[in-house]
Parts: structure tokens; C-alpha cells; sequence
């Protein structure tokens, strides 16, 4: 049985879907119980669990020979890091209690250092404590996700502006799409490899920078859009009224500055490397008519 925790996720959607096009017996794990109708229409047992209730996720390991698992980060928390620490530990405590013979851990580039990453940080956490439960485990490092421009989208297709914490501009860094993660990560449960320990990268084919990625969501959209860097002293007020506490506005702030002193990348010499084949036009092209569509019906209900 391959156990898949985020299931109604964007990765895990398209874990899950490899998995049942592979003919293998799929549990899927949601946090809402209107989340597994899909699920269950497509043959998947479907558990609805919370990561930091132990006792339930140790239940929705039952039977598990593959698991991937998740924590991400909680979004509008307070103490965001605080929350996800505790549920990092309900998930060792219920791995340890039944370990299945394969792990997989959904991680983010830069998780190889110990601090100074921000919200990376916490993924250096969630490896050094899974790693090494199951007997073999895989560590599932992704570069920045296309769908997390989508936060932007409103503001930048209303203004024609759109705003950057990546400095300068002109830099180049890695980013993928969700459903090349969730497809990567299929092909490494359903790999039959020995090794215990497996540290595998996965970006897209092609590197950008915020002028391409401007360029890219005004021909998606239609509309002339210019990519402007916010101001470093300017990063915190404008994360606060985006309705971020301040703790989670520090860990963003921390990880920008990390990324843009390079420290978020592929960790040197180690591990292996896979390649997604999803474009940032194909993810815009999605995105795009559901954020203006969204926009315009906020449009008319003002008017009325």
C-alpha cells in the first residue's frame, strides 16, 4: 500500500495519479473529509488525518509499505514555526511506531544547512529527524514552486506590476511545477533501488529570473507586466499587509536574504538530480484565467 499524506495537494494530486495510472493500491490522506470524494471515485482508500494528532497519522500508516509524507508550513499561524517543530515530532513518533520500508519526505532546496535559511531551516529539521526510520528513505529537495507566483497574480494584473524579493532582477534561480514534483516523486516510490539513503533535486529544465517571469505571465495574461524589486527595507511592512505575524514575516525575510546570497540551490556534490518538463507558461496558462476570473468577480460584486 502506497500512503500519500497531502493527497488533495498540488504534489500530492499528482502522486497519487501516477500511482493509480501504475496500478498500485493508493491510500490518500487529506486533512477535510470533502477532499477524498475525488480520491475514492479514482479506487483510493482515503483517511482523513491532521499531522500533529500522532495517534491518527500512526493509524493512517497502517498497512503502509511506501509512504510520502509532508509538513508544511502553517500558513496565518502565529508562531508558524513553532507549529510545524510540533508537528514534525507527532510524525517521528508515528513513524518510529510503524515504519514503513520506504519513506519519502517532501523537502526543499537549501535543507542541507543547519541556519540561516528562514523557513528552510525548518526542512533541515524534518530530514535530520525522518531520515534514516524506514529502511530506505528518500529526501525529495524542490526548488521554489511556480504556483506560489499565483499570491501575486491579483495585485500584478491590477497594477501591471509585479512585485519581487528576488534581487536583483536579472538573477537567475531555479523553480518548478508542483505536478513535476509529484510525478518525481511516484517514479522514486515505485523505483526499487536498496539504497537507505537517497537525497534526489528536482527544477525545472529551464532556470528564470523575475523579468522572465513577468514576461511570461503577460503573455499568459494578455496584459503588459513589469517585474519590480521591492526594496529590501520595504520587505517586512509589505509582508505584514499581506496578513503575515510577524514570525512568519521574519522566516520569509531570512530565506530571501538566503536565497539571494545564493544559499538556496542544489547542495554541491551531493545527491542525484531530476529535470521537470511543465514550463512556467504551462503553469501561468492554468493559473491565470482562475485569478482573473476571481478578480472580475469581485469586480462586479463591488458594483453592486
Amino acid at each position: 500500500m502506497f500512503v500519500i499524506f497531502g493527497a488533495s495537494g498540488n504534489v500530492g494530486r499528482a502522486t497519487v495519479a501516477a500511482l493509480v495510472e501504475a496500478g498500485q493500491p493508493v491510500r490518500a490522506v487529506v486533512h477535510d473529509r470533502a477532499q477524498g470524494d475525488a480520491f475514492e471515485r479514482i479506487g483510493c482508500d482515503v483517511v482523513v488525518c491532521e499531522l500533529a494528532d500522532s495517534a491518527a497519522v500512526q493509524r493512517a500508516l497502517e498497512g503502509a509499505d511506501a509512504v510520502q509524507m509532508l509538513c508544511p508550513v502553517p500558513r496565518g499561524d502565529a508562531e508558524p514555526a513553532d507549529t510545524m517543530r510540533r508537528a514534525i515530532d507527532a510524525v517521528e513518533t508515528a513513524l518510529r511506531a510503524r515504519p514503513p520500508s520506504v519513506l519519502l519526505a517532501l523537502s526543499d532546496y537549501g535543507a542541507e544547512r543547519p541556519r540561516g535559511t528562514g523557513i528552510t531551516v525548518l526542512f533541515h529539521e524534518l530530514e535530520r529527524r525522518w531520515r534514516g526510520i524506514a529502511a530506505r528513505s528518500i529526501m525529495l529537495r524542490s526548488a521554489e514552486h511556480m504556483h506560489n507566483w499565483a499570491r501575486v497574480m491579483p495585485l500584478a494584473l491590477e497594477t501591471g506590476v509585479l512585485p519581487s524579493f528576488h534581487h536583483p532582477l536579472s538573477k537567475q534561480f531555479p523553480t518548478v511545477a508542483a505536478s513535476d514534483v509529484g510525478r518525481v516523486a511516484a517514479q522514486l516510490l515505485l523505483d526499487e533501488s536498496e539504497q537507505a539513503l537517497r537525497v534526489v533535486s528536482v527544477e525545472c529544465e529551464h532556470r528564470v529570473n523575475a523579468y522572465e517571469v513577468a514576461q511570461t505571465l503577460g503573455e499568459a495574461s494578455g496584459r503588459k507586466i513589469d517585474a519590480v524589486a521591492v526594496p529590501r527595507e520595504a520587505w517586512e511592512q509589505t509582508l505584514s499587509r499581506a496578513g503575515l505575524g510577524a514570525a512568519h514575516v521574519a522566516l520569509i525575510v531570512e530565506l530571501y536574504d538566503a536565497h539571494n546570497a545564493g544559499m538556496i540551490d542544489v547542495e554541491a556534490g551531493a545527491g542525484e538530480r531530476r529535470f521537470g518538463s511543465t514550463s512556467l507558461r504551462d503553469v501561468f496558462d492554468e493559473i491565470v484565467p482562475r485569478v482573473m476570473a476571481m478578480r472580475n468577480a469581485s469586480v462586479r460584486g463591488e458594483r453592486l
